[in-house]
């Protein structure tokens, strides 16, 4: 059977299977994205801006649509799959707007000639992106791509072949010429090809740390430009509050966005010592009354499935070894007999220095710390392989501004869970990665800066 299907994770029935690539397949899409980047790059801004902002037309259209499909391969809410669309066509459009001025030339002023930077395409890129947000991921690595002329050939999660398709397909109805932006169901070992194969200048991969490595390990043999979004283990630091329940409210809503299947999700609550207990008492009410649905029947107070049984039975797995290391599993965390689903979970007293201390919980789980200064708020915030967010809530803005001055990360928040914006770049510190997507600077990857001098 092949690797790409369709597995209903509220179920476990495989509703559809399609094909893998063949290797024929795969050096004919590697020809055909160098074939269409001789054009594609020499064609105008405005040219290829037309055509990214019909493809952000079309994905708004059919918002609903693409929504739907998929949905069924992940198990994500569809309001949550509805907006994650619709933010995808707001990415595109973005780059197709603002993409020309981000390109724009700069003078550098010397003597004996005039130098400019100028910032041009560099060639077929191969994206490897994953199952958890199926069209924001691509939105964000093919917007700024293919405005500035890159051509790109796209390896989706093998559990979301629709959305990959469809997203294909929406190139094309846009009127972006073949070869341009290419899908591929490809094997791991036929990405270790295009990895290597000289015709390909840049990979962006968004995954987990393993995967990352792999992929950086490779493409760093054939000295080629990466960029990683990989995982998080992102603080949530709260000093002080005028109404815990609400502000366990805020932590444990965001913390449930996508059933906690997110890398920037707000995974560890690192709470002052007078609101701890409170506030813990407040998670565990709302993870208890919490009940399981599927994405077409999502309400407020329900919970979808994780993306698969393998990754249910996972996340269980790292519940009971933070259990038998000692840590107090205060709500959920039970695996159902069917399906995909793990009931939300608060967990507490993970004890510092072992393994599920600096584990990634990747699910509905809630870790909460207990802190009793600022200082220990930040120390115990840095305590991580990983920096990609954080966000710190206080009264006082001046002393949440002091705290999130001192995160190891690459996106810290003042009193909110997350900036959130076409135009707020993305990306982390340590082992969440390096590069940057979203924003100006997303545009500013996979690019020639080229050095122009005419002596004088």
């Amino acid at each position: 059977m092949s690797q790409y299907a369709v597995t209903n994770p509220a179920t476990g029935e495989v509703v559809e299977t399609f094909d893998g690539a063949t290797d024929q397949q795969i050096q004919d899409a590697i020809a055909a994205s160098k074939e269409a980047y001789a054009d594609w790059s020499a064609q105008t801004f405005s040219y290829r801006a037309e055509r990214l902002k019909k493809l952000a037309q079309l994905l708004r259209e059919r918002s609903r649509e693409l929504a739907e499909a998929s949905c069924i391969e992940m198990g994500k809410p569809l309001p949550e799959m509805v907006e994650e669309v619709e933010f995808s066509a707001e990415i595109i459009e973005y780059y197709a707007d603002n993409g020309e001025k981000f390109a724009t030339e700069q003078q550098i002023p010397t003597q004996g000639g005039n130098a400019v930077l100028r910032r041009l395409p560099i060639g077929p890129l191969l994206g490897i992106m994953p199952w958890n947000f199926p069209y924001y991921q691509v939105a964000r690595f093919a917007g700024p791509n293919l405005m500035l002329g890159n051509t790109i050939i796209l390896k989706h999660a093998e559990i979301c072949p629709r959305s990959a398709l469809r997203f294909e397909e929406l190139t094309r109805e846009a009127s972006i010429p073949a070869g341009v932006y290419t899908n591929v169901f490809a094997t791991h070992e036929q990405v270790s090809d295009i990895i290597a194969d000289r015709r390909i200048q840049g990979i962006s991969l968004t995954g987990s740390e393993r995967a990352g490595a792999a992929v950086a390990a490779q493409a760093g043999e054939k000295l080629k430009k990466v960029v990683l979004e990989l995982g998080g283990t992102d603080p949530y630091i709260l000093l002080d509050t005028d109404d815990v329940a609400a502000a366990a409210k805020l932590a444990f809503t965001t913390r449930m966005v996508n059933t906690g299947q997110a890398c920037n999700s707000n995974k560890r609550m690192i709470v002052m010592e007078d609101i701890y207990d409170e506030f813990v008492a407040e998670l565990v009410k709302l993870a208890e009354v919490m009940k399981p649905t599927t994405w077409d029947a999502y309400t407020a107070g329900m919970y979808c499935p994780l993306s698969s049984r393998g990754a249910a039975e996972n996340l269980c797995s790292q519940l009971e070894q933070a259990v038998a290391a000692g840590a107090n599993l205060r709500a959920g965390g039970e695996l159902a007999d069917t399906g995909a689903y793990v009931s939300p979970a608060v967990i507490t007293d993970i004890p510092r220095g072992s393994d599920s201390y600096y584990a990634e919980f990747f699910g509905p789980v809630a870790e909460v710390y207990k802190v009793s200064s600022d200082e220990e708020a930040v120390e115990l915030a840095n305590d991580s392989l990983y920096g990609l967010g954080g966000a710190v809530f206080s009264t006082d803005e001046n002393r949440a501004k002091a705290v999130a001055d001192r995160l190891e990360v690459g996106m810290a928040n003042v009193n909110t869970p997350a900036g959130e914006g076409v135009e707020l770049p993305f990306g982390g510190v340590k082992q969440s990665g390096y590069g940057r997507e979203l924003g100006p600077v997303g545009m500013d990857e996979f690019v020639n800066k080229q050095l122009y001098y005419v002596a004088e």
